[in-house]
Protein backbone atom coordinates (compact mmCIF):
# COMPACT_ATOMS: atom_id res chain seq x y z
CA UNK A 1 0.00 0.00 0.00
CA UNK A 2 1.10 3.61 -0.41
CA UNK A 3 2.96 5.14 2.51
CA UNK A 4 0.78 7.71 4.29
CA UNK A 5 2.08 10.78 6.07
CA UNK A 6 0.50 13.37 8.31
CA UNK A 7 1.52 16.17 10.59
CA UNK A 8 -0.09 14.02 13.29
CA UNK A 9 1.22 10.47 12.75
CA UNK A 10 -0.78 9.05 15.67
CA UNK A 11 -4.01 10.17 14.04
CA UNK A 12 -2.89 8.56 10.80
CA UNK A 13 -2.21 5.33 12.65
CA UNK A 14 -5.56 5.34 14.39
CA UNK A 15 -7.51 6.12 11.27
CA UNK A 16 -5.89 3.16 9.59
CA UNK A 17 -6.92 0.78 12.36
CA UNK A 18 -10.63 1.32 12.90
CA UNK A 19 -12.65 -1.76 13.74
CA UNK A 20 -15.77 -2.79 11.90
CA UNK A 21 -19.21 -3.32 13.43
CA UNK A 22 -18.54 -6.98 14.11
CA UNK A 23 -15.88 -5.95 16.59
CA UNK A 24 -13.05 -7.31 14.45
CA UNK A 25 -10.14 -5.27 13.19
CA UNK A 26 -10.93 -3.59 9.88
CA UNK A 27 -10.08 -5.25 6.54
CA UNK A 28 -6.55 -3.84 6.58
CA UNK A 29 -5.67 -5.74 9.75
CA UNK A 30 -8.31 -8.42 10.24
CA UNK A 31 -5.98 -10.94 8.55
CA UNK A 32 -3.33 -10.43 11.22
CA UNK A 33 -2.71 -13.44 13.46
CA UNK A 34 0.82 -12.65 14.64
CA UNK A 35 1.94 -9.41 16.30
CA UNK A 36 5.72 -9.10 16.08
CA UNK A 37 7.52 -6.37 17.99
CA UNK A 38 10.99 -4.94 18.10
CA UNK A 39 11.98 -4.12 21.67
CA UNK A 40 14.04 -0.98 22.17
CA UNK A 41 12.31 2.33 21.37
CA UNK A 42 9.27 0.34 20.24
CA UNK A 43 7.67 -1.34 23.25
CA UNK A 44 8.83 1.56 25.42
CA UNK A 45 8.97 5.22 24.32
CA UNK A 46 12.14 6.55 22.74
CA UNK A 47 12.18 9.38 25.28
CA UNK A 48 13.25 6.83 27.93
CA UNK A 49 16.58 7.11 26.11
CA UNK A 50 17.92 3.76 27.23
CA UNK A 51 20.03 3.69 24.11
CA UNK A 52 22.16 6.57 25.40
CA UNK A 53 23.25 4.25 28.21
CA UNK A 54 23.74 1.30 25.87
CA UNK A 55 25.63 3.50 23.42
CA UNK A 56 28.01 4.63 26.17
CA UNK A 57 28.59 1.03 27.27
CA UNK A 58 29.31 0.02 23.66
CA UNK A 59 31.77 2.89 23.36
CA UNK A 60 33.48 1.83 26.59
CA UNK A 61 33.71 -1.76 25.36
CA UNK A 62 35.28 -0.74 22.05
CA UNK A 63 37.69 1.63 23.78
CA UNK A 64 38.88 -1.04 26.19
CA UNK A 65 39.08 -3.76 23.55
CA UNK A 66 41.06 -1.69 21.05
CA UNK A 67 42.96 0.41 23.60
CA UNK A 68 41.53 3.65 22.22
CA UNK A 69 40.31 6.85 23.80
CA UNK A 70 36.54 7.31 23.83
CA UNK A 71 36.53 9.68 20.84
CA UNK A 72 38.42 7.32 18.56
CA UNK A 73 36.44 4.35 19.87
CA UNK A 74 33.24 6.08 18.79
CA UNK A 75 34.54 6.47 15.24
CA UNK A 76 35.18 2.74 15.09
CA UNK A 77 31.87 1.95 16.77
CA UNK A 78 29.83 3.90 14.22
CA UNK A 79 31.80 2.44 11.32
CA UNK A 80 31.01 -1.07 12.52
CA UNK A 81 27.34 -0.12 12.80
CA UNK A 82 27.20 1.31 9.29
CA UNK A 83 29.11 -1.54 7.67
CA UNK A 84 27.74 -4.53 9.59
CA UNK A 85 24.33 -3.51 10.94
CA UNK A 86 25.45 -3.64 14.57
CA UNK A 87 28.69 -2.80 16.36
CA UNK A 88 28.70 -6.37 17.69
CA UNK A 89 28.72 -7.87 14.21
CA UNK A 90 31.68 -5.69 13.25
CA UNK A 91 33.59 -6.67 16.39
CA UNK A 92 32.88 -10.34 15.76
CA UNK A 93 34.02 -10.18 12.14
CA UNK A 94 37.10 -8.02 12.70
CA UNK A 95 38.18 -9.05 16.21
CA UNK A 96 36.53 -12.36 17.11
CA UNK A 97 34.70 -10.87 20.08
CA UNK A 98 32.68 -13.23 22.31
CA UNK A 99 29.12 -12.01 21.61
CA UNK A 100 27.69 -13.21 24.93
CA UNK A 101 30.27 -11.29 26.95
CA UNK A 102 29.63 -8.21 24.82
CA UNK A 103 25.83 -8.38 25.22
CA UNK A 104 26.06 -8.81 28.99
CA UNK A 105 28.39 -5.81 29.21
CA UNK A 106 26.46 -3.36 27.04
CA UNK A 107 23.05 -4.19 28.54
CA UNK A 108 24.19 -3.66 32.11
CA UNK A 109 22.16 -0.45 32.38
CA UNK A 110 19.72 1.37 34.67
CA UNK A 111 16.08 0.69 33.70
CA UNK A 112 14.71 3.42 35.98
CA UNK A 113 13.53 5.56 33.00
CA UNK A 114 11.14 2.76 31.94
CA UNK A 115 7.83 2.88 33.78
CA UNK A 116 5.32 0.11 34.30
CA UNK A 117 2.71 0.40 31.54
CA UNK A 118 -0.75 -0.79 32.64
CA UNK A 119 -2.21 0.58 29.40
CA UNK A 120 0.13 -1.48 27.21
CA UNK A 121 -0.44 -4.52 29.41
CA UNK A 122 -4.21 -4.15 29.04
CA UNK A 123 -4.20 -3.71 25.28
CA UNK A 124 -1.83 -6.63 24.73
CA UNK A 125 -4.24 -8.74 26.77
CA UNK A 126 -7.10 -7.76 24.45
CA UNK A 127 -5.07 -8.16 21.27
CA UNK A 128 -6.06 -11.33 19.40
CA UNK A 129 -3.37 -13.64 18.08
CA UNK A 130 0.20 -14.61 18.86
CA UNK A 131 2.75 -12.10 20.15
CA UNK A 132 6.54 -12.32 19.78
CA UNK A 133 9.57 -10.07 20.16
CA UNK A 134 12.21 -9.78 17.43
CA UNK A 135 15.26 -7.87 18.66
CA UNK A 136 18.91 -7.26 17.84
CA UNK A 137 19.44 -7.32 21.61
CA UNK A 138 19.55 -10.29 23.97
CA UNK A 139 16.85 -12.40 25.59
CA UNK A 140 18.08 -11.25 29.01
CA UNK A 141 17.75 -7.58 28.07
CA UNK A 142 14.29 -8.16 26.59
CA UNK A 143 13.17 -10.02 29.71
CA UNK A 144 14.49 -7.20 31.92
CA UNK A 145 12.73 -4.49 29.92
CA UNK A 146 9.40 -6.29 29.47
CA UNK A 147 9.50 -7.22 33.14
CA UNK A 148 9.92 -3.54 34.04
CA UNK A 149 7.01 -2.64 31.73
CA UNK A 150 4.89 -5.40 33.29
CA UNK A 151 4.18 -7.10 29.96
CA UNK A 152 6.58 -10.08 29.89
CA UNK A 153 3.77 -12.66 30.21
CA UNK A 154 2.22 -11.71 26.86
CA UNK A 155 5.03 -12.99 24.61
CA UNK A 156 5.37 -16.60 23.57
CA UNK A 157 8.95 -16.12 22.37
CA UNK A 158 11.84 -13.67 22.18
CA UNK A 159 13.83 -14.07 18.97
CA UNK A 160 17.08 -12.35 19.84
CA UNK A 161 20.45 -11.77 18.24
CA UNK A 162 21.70 -15.20 19.37
CA UNK A 163 18.68 -16.90 17.78
CA UNK A 164 19.57 -14.90 14.65
CA UNK A 165 23.05 -16.47 14.66
CA UNK A 166 24.32 -12.97 15.48
CA UNK A 167 23.25 -11.73 12.06
CA UNK A 168 21.30 -8.54 12.78
CA UNK A 169 18.26 -6.96 11.22
CA UNK A 170 17.92 -5.77 8.47
CA UNK A 171 19.69 -8.76 6.90
CA UNK A 172 16.90 -10.98 5.57
CA UNK A 173 18.41 -14.18 7.06
CA UNK A 174 17.07 -13.73 10.62
CA UNK A 175 13.60 -12.86 9.31
CA UNK A 176 13.54 -16.10 7.33
CA UNK A 177 14.82 -18.10 10.30
CA UNK A 178 12.22 -16.53 12.60
CA UNK A 179 9.43 -17.40 10.17
CA UNK A 180 10.66 -20.97 9.84
CA UNK A 181 11.37 -21.70 13.51
CA UNK A 182 8.14 -20.20 14.81
CA UNK A 183 5.90 -21.35 11.97
CA UNK A 184 4.81 -17.87 11.00
CA UNK A 185 2.94 -16.90 7.86
CA UNK A 186 4.38 -13.61 6.69
CA UNK A 187 1.11 -12.43 5.19
CA UNK A 188 -0.60 -12.91 8.58
CA UNK A 189 2.12 -11.06 10.53
CA UNK A 190 2.46 -7.40 11.45
CA UNK A 191 5.89 -6.12 12.47
CA UNK A 192 6.63 -2.99 14.55
CA UNK A 193 10.11 -1.42 14.53
CA UNK A 194 11.56 2.03 15.24
CA UNK A 195 14.14 1.73 12.42
CA UNK A 196 12.46 1.99 9.06
CA UNK A 197 15.23 0.06 7.28
CA UNK A 198 14.34 -2.98 9.41
CA UNK A 199 10.85 -2.95 7.90
CA UNK A 200 12.09 -3.36 4.34
CA UNK A 201 12.85 -7.11 4.46
CA UNK A 202 9.68 -7.71 6.47
CA UNK A 203 7.59 -6.03 3.78
CA UNK A 204 9.44 -7.87 1.01
CA UNK A 205 8.56 -11.17 2.71
CA UNK A 206 4.90 -10.17 2.85
CA UNK A 207 4.49 -8.81 6.37
CA UNK A 208 2.47 -5.73 7.23
CA UNK A 209 4.79 -3.12 8.75
CA UNK A 210 4.48 -0.36 11.32
CA UNK A 211 7.17 2.26 11.75
CA UNK A 212 7.53 3.69 15.26
CA UNK A 213 9.42 6.97 14.73
CA UNK A 214 12.42 7.38 17.00
CA UNK A 215 14.52 10.39 17.83
CA UNK A 216 17.86 9.32 16.37
CA UNK A 217 19.29 9.54 12.88
CA UNK A 218 19.19 5.75 12.74
CA UNK A 219 15.39 5.69 12.94
CA UNK A 220 15.06 6.88 9.34
CA UNK A 221 12.33 9.00 7.79
CA UNK A 222 9.56 6.48 7.18
CA UNK A 223 9.67 7.06 3.43
CA UNK A 224 9.04 4.22 1.03
CA UNK A 225 6.40 1.65 0.20
CA UNK A 226 7.82 -0.77 2.78
CA UNK A 227 6.35 1.42 5.55
CA UNK A 228 2.64 0.57 5.67
CA UNK A 229 1.62 2.26 8.92
CA UNK A 230 3.09 4.88 11.25
CA UNK A 231 2.60 4.75 15.02
CA UNK A 232 4.08 7.47 17.19
CA UNK A 233 2.54 5.62 20.14
CA UNK A 234 2.38 1.82 19.94
CA UNK A 235 -0.16 1.55 22.75
CA UNK A 236 -2.49 4.02 21.01
CA UNK A 237 -2.09 2.16 17.71
CA UNK A 238 -2.96 -1.17 19.31
CA UNK A 239 -5.85 0.39 21.22
CA UNK A 240 -7.21 1.73 17.95
CA UNK A 241 -6.78 -1.67 16.37
CA UNK A 242 -8.80 -3.52 19.00
CA UNK A 243 -11.34 -0.86 19.94
CA UNK A 244 -11.64 1.41 16.91
CA UNK A 245 -10.76 4.43 19.02
CA UNK A 246 -9.27 7.54 17.49
CA UNK A 247 -7.32 10.17 19.40
CA UNK A 248 -9.51 13.14 20.30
Amino acid sequence: MDNQKSAQPVAVSASMTKVNKSGNVNPELDHIKVWLFDLDNTLYPAHCNLFSQIDLRINEYVAELLNLNMENARVHQKRYFREHGTTLRGLMVDHGVDPHHYMDFVHDIDLAPVDVSPALDAVLHKLPGRKLIFTNGSVKHAENVTGKLGIEHHFEAIFDIAASDFVPKPDVQPYQKLISEHDLKADETIFFDDMDRNLEPAAALGMTTVWVPGHSEWSGDGEGDHVHHIAEDVTAFLQAAVDGLEPR
